[in-house]
């Protein structure tokens, strides 16, 4: 579910305080994102919005939140928005959440 070795990269590249502004940034902006999804936008909002969270998710390493919102997408594109189980999105986005916040809690806490 999360690339460990993608979270390491990236903390090691901006240092842990700007790993920690882009997580936060991140968070709080795909949190907007699949409330948006969740209540309903147009096809091109969808393709929009899975764009930006498959993006942000591959940057973070939540590679599975990454490939449902590459999937999505592709549908939305091509006209099947409303296939596209934005559920589905919302779930695997809220356990791939729940575990980089807990392996970041955990991995802080062993480097203290």
């Amino acid at each position: 579910m999360i690339d460990w070795k993608r979270v390491d990269e990236l903390r090691d590249e901006i240092g842990a305080d700007g790993f920690a502004e882009v997580a936060d940034m991140f968070l709080e902006e795909a949190d907007g994102a699949v409330r948006a999804l969740l209540r309903g936008i147009t096809a091109e909002e969808v393709e929009g919005q899975l764009h930006f969270l498959k993006g942000s998710a591959l940057n973070l390493g939540l590679s599975d939140l990454a490939a449902i919102c590459q999937d999505g997408e592709r549908r939305a594109a091509v006209g099947e928005g409303a296939l596209v189980d934005v559920s589905l999105v919302a779930s695997v986005y809220r356990a791939s959440r729940a575990a980089l916040l807990g392996g970041l809690s955990v991995g802080e806490a062993g480097a203290a």
